[in-house]
């Protein structure tokens, strides 16, 4: 039975519930990453006892599970997109802004589809706006497709920042102090192509590149979408 299916037990003699426990879960993973909960950790948060957890969630893969599904409450769109492209973009936007809420989403992100009620609403509403204009498994590949893209784009995004932060340098600063090396290595005639990029490529902030990439993404599915059949 899964844990959306399994029924929560009394909330006696501290009142608890699963709402409240995943809340303290994701409060301590927004501070201190997925290494930051465990069951103890948060019945510690909530003033309960660690073995009263157990009663709600079996294990910490279920507490992540829900935890993933509270943030697809994020993510789902406020009412139905016009259209598919919409549906994809607002999908891919969404997404990125709940991982830059919550950082420890990018870790969970991929691998096998989430299952609880939020994910899969947020699944039905982006299917159903490709629903009439392809077969069904052409509007998976395509949503598939998308989310590969913007899930790589995200976890590249998330550990630039960690990585700021471990560092205490800012992309700038971090260039600036590899300068030096770089500057040597492509002075050696090795890597023309990187010397080009360098020197004549335009510098973009995340933002930036990410809604680039994202329009390629959609442009490369409209092609599939709009492809004669034969």
């Amino acid at each position: 039975m899964s844990v959306w299916d399994r029924p929560e037990p009394p909330t006696r003699p501290v009142p608890l519930d699963r709402e409240r426990i995943v809340a303290a879960a994701i409060a301590l993973a927004d501070d201190g990453g997925l290494d930051a909960v465990s069951l103890r950790k948060v019945a510690a948060r909530l003033n309960a006892g660690p073995m009263r957890l157990y009663g709600y969630i079996s294990t910490k893969q279920e507490l992540f599970d829900l935890m993933v599904d509270e943030v697809y409450a994020e993510i789902l769109p406020q009412e139905q997109p016009g259209d598919w492209r919409e549906a994809l973009r607002t999908l891919a936007h969404r997404t990125r802004h709940a991982a830059l809420r919550h950082e420890w989403l990018a870790d969970l992100l991929g691998g096998r589809p989430a299952l609880g009620p939020n994910a899969l609403a947020v699944g039905e509403a982006t299917l159903a706006a490709l629903d009439s204009l392809t077969d069904i498994d052409t509007a998976m590949r395509a949503v598939e497709t998308v989310g590969a893209y913007f899930t790589g784009a995200i976890r590249r995004e998330i550990a630039n920042l960690r990585a700021e932060r471990a560092t205490g340098l800012s992309k700038h600063d971090w260039q600036r102090a590899s300068g030096p090396h770089l500057t040597g290595m492509l002075a050696t005639g090795r890597f023309p192509a990187l010397t080009k990029a360098v020197y004549d490529g335009t510098d973009v902030d995340a933002e930036a590149s990410f809604e680039t990439g994202l329009d390629w993404i959609l442009d490369a599915v409209a092609a599939k979408l709009t492809r004669p059949q034969a």
